[in-house]
């Protein structure tokens, strides 16, 4: 769009907002009743828990709730598997929880990793959060830890949650764009909420495109309980840690595998625990006292920050692994019902205001998607515990309950079934002391919102800050109101000069001597935001290594895909020893060849290439070799196989090239090192005369930095 149409378009808009009758304007609920706070669920006192009687936010988050049949309305794309939990060690010092105190038993679970924004239909490779959500089948009930990729969130309040998902959904009038937070209603919300700006930090990181689920962290995002026996409370964060290390994809090879595989993940999770590489993950506490609550200078409750690590280490404290593909995705990964009230005894909420909308959104939810309110009797949400309760019929009613007493108490049936005391494993709700005054507002320590912000993105690497910022370049490319762009600028410069900077200049923007302070929404109860926003989380300088990928090599690369492309006549030899090498660290070499099928090494051998240049692209993997031999040479007339060398060149994967397998390299005018002395520190691709241990062992090696991100072009910024 031309800067004139634009500016003809922002002036329509003007006029109609003076023309409209200011009633029109006017804040309601569906029964017509004007609402004075939309920021802010009703709680007791600004740190307390949220009121049922809220009528406003019971209506706002059931009509959203409902809006979509019968696809989720979030988290509609995903991906499941079956496994199994166990505790190293008991962890009876902090929680009275069996699965968590015995560690001889192991407890079924079911993990559903999913996109946010996108429908069922949509890429897996968007930009976008994914979620990580675990049903543990414990023997005191089910316990569902519904988490995301990220430890944080957009919104500090559950109220504003239908606000931020209108907003980065397609956009009502034209159903466009998909799967993507790449446009005007998304960032006219975000640029005026200040709170999502840690967020945003992690949305716009290559955090929001995973190599693969198995290579993803999760987080439980809010601040939960454990109680020990004795009563007593600990404040707890939950993380997963997946012991392949934490890796992405760069945003073009994003786009680029959403045309080869829009399935990547999906597929890559199937066919790993098919072959037998179980994806596994390690569970991370970070504890908390009680009496340290007010220690961080930031609010336990608030869901837009996180504890560093190097403030409260993870302690790692038991396995997950997923072994089992589910038998049929509809009746499992579908019909699976998360929701976050699934506690056993000694896990309980904190008053969390995003946490506590939670508690009442997710059962809502699944009445409509799952047709009443039966759904835990489907077999993927029956817990594995044995169940007795008054409750009876509905729609989709599958239990045949005997005898003509469904009421507590009774005489007629010996008072069955019976409260449950606390001694024999009855749930008791931690007796929190409250007390305040039912308030719309929010406690002193949230209204901090550009801290942690600028935490995350100075404990980038170099080329981690670079990508950020091109990713805030693309997504606010895509703006076309000016007004958005700029605001957006203003709060970027509140995190760091440098990124302001950067993303102002991709954008044509020019940044004023002073910025002004950007609008802000999310104001104390008192309306005096300067008295509040002195609280610094942390120091400008202060950096956390942990939230740096970078900070994760070299680390394992098995189950690491090489695509080894091949041609008539290849070096059998030096595939072998280069499958065999790789073999032996866990990845796993696949043939690519002109053409599917049966092709004869240099041997006589015969070997079967399963992908051909037409079906495959480098993007598919993580490393690309070329293999010599007397036909090598014909690779240099497929433009597809150049582009599947420079692909993986541009990409920062470890390229590796023997005999005349070289030639291919040199057409796609990728630099090369000397014959025979690669350097795996270099950004040059590995080449040689032949395959031998050292051109192997080096390959690997640099296959276990995931990335060379020295070949990456710098945006030119003083970093």
């Amino acid at each position: 769009m031309n800067g004139k149409k634009r500016a003809q378009l922002e002036k329509r808009a003007q006029l109609e907002a003076h023309t409209k009758d200011p009633r029109e304007s006017m804040l309601t609920t569906n029964h017509g009743v004007r609402i004075n706070d939309d920021q802010n669920t009703l709680k007791v006192g600004d740190r307390g828990p949220s009121l049922l009687e809220d009528f406003h936010f019971r209506e706002k988050i059931t009509h959203f709730d409902h809006e979509r049949i019968p696809e989720r309305v979030v988290h509609a794309r995903g991906s499941a598997a079956h496994g199994v939990f166990q505790v190293y060690e008991s962890l009876a010092r902090y929680t009275k929880a069996g699965f968590l105190t015995d560690p001889a038993r192991q407890t079924p679970v079911f993990v559903r990793f999913s996109t946010v924004a996108g429908s069922r239909g949509s890429t897996d490779l968007a930009r976008d959060v994914r979620g990580f959500a675990v049903k543990f089948y414990t023997d005191e009930g089910n316990f569902d830890l519904v988490g995301n990729n990220m430890p944080v969130f957009f919104i500090q309040d559950a109220l504003k949650f239908p606000d931020l998902i209108h907003a980065v959904k397609p956009e009502p009038h034209h159903e466009i764009p998909q799967a993507a937070s790449a446009h005007d209603t998304f960032w006219d919300f975000i640029s005026l909420m200040p709170e999502s700006m840690h967020m945003i930090m992690w949305l716009m990181s290559d955090r929001a495109i995973p190599r693969s689920f198995r290579m993803m962290e999760g987080f439980g995002v809010h601040t939960f309980r454990l109680v020990d026996a004795t009563g007593t409370s600990r404040f707890v964060k939950f993380h997963w840690k997946p012991l392949l290390g934490v890796h992405a994809v760069a945003w073009d090879e994003a786009q680029k595998i959403s045309g080869k595989d829009p399935d990547f993940h999906r597929r890559d999770l199937w066919e790993a625990i098919e072959g037998g590489d179980f994806p596994e993950y390690e569970l991370g506490l970070q504890i908390v006292e009680e009496s340290d609550e007010f220690a961080f200078g930031f609010d336990l409750l608030d869901p837009t920050k996180l504890i560093p690590e190097e403030l409260v280490p993870v302690q790692r404290v038991g396995r997950l692994t997923l072994n089992r593909n589910p038998d049929n995705f509809f009746a499992e990964t579908e019909q699976v019902a998360f929701h976050l009230g699934n506690v056993v005894p000694g896990i309980d909420f904190s008053n969390d205001p995003l946490l506590q909308g939670r508690l009442f959104s997710y059962t809502d939810t699944q009445l409509i998607r799952l047709g009443g309110p039966n759904f835990h009797e489907i077999p993927i949400n029956r817990p594995t515990a044995a169940t007795h309760n008054n409750q009876r019929d509905g729609y989709m009613r599958q239990e045949i309950d005997r005898g003509r007493v469904s009421y507590q108490p009774n005489s007629l049936a010996g008072n069955d079934p019976k409260q449950v005391p606390e001694a024999a494993g009855g749930y008791v709700t931690y007796p929190q002391p409250i007390e305040g005054s039912k308030v719309r507002a929010r406690g002193a320590g949230f209204f901090d919102h550009y801290s942690q912000a600028r935490m995350f993105f100075q404990s980038q690497s170099t080329p981690e800050k670079q990508h950020l910022i091109k990713a805030l370049r693309f997504e606010l490319g895509k703006v076309d109101a000016a007004a958005v762009r700029e605001r957006m600028i203003h709060h970027l410069a509140q995190v760091d000069a440098m990124l302001a900077t950067g993303v102002a200049r991709g954008l044509g923007i020019a940044l004023p001597k002073k910025m002004p302070a950007p609008p802000n929404l999310s104001v104390p109860a008192d309306g005096n935001l300067k008295a509040h926003q002195h609280r610094q989380v942390v120091d400008r300088d202060v950096v956390s290594a942990a939230l740096s990928m970078t900070s994760h090599v070299p680390g394992p690369i098995a189950t690491r895909k090489v695509g080894i492309l091949v041609a008539a006549r290849f070096d059998g030899a030096g595939v072998a020893s280069m499958v065999k090498a790789l073999a032996g660290r866990g990845a796993k070499g696949l043939l690519v060849a002109a053409e599917l099928g049966e092709i004869t090494a240099d041997d006589g051998e015969v070997y079967l290439a399963g992908l051909s240049i037409l079906t495959a692209a480098s993007v598919l993997f993580d490393a690309v070799y070329v293999a010599g031999g007397e036909a090598a040479p014909e690779w240099l007339a497929e433009a597809d196989a150049i582009e599947f060398v420079r692909d993986a060149y541009k990409h920062c994967k470890p390229v590796a090239a023997t005999g005349e397998g070289v030639q291919l390299l040199e057409a796609a005018r990728i630099p090369v090192g000397g014959p025979d002395d690669p350097d795996p520190a270099d950004d040059a691709t590995i080449v040689a005369t032949k395959v031998t241990r050292r051109v192997t062992q080096r390959f690997t090696d640099v296959m276990a930095q995931h990335r060379l991100w020295s070949r990456e072009p710098e945006l030119h910024l003083p970093l």
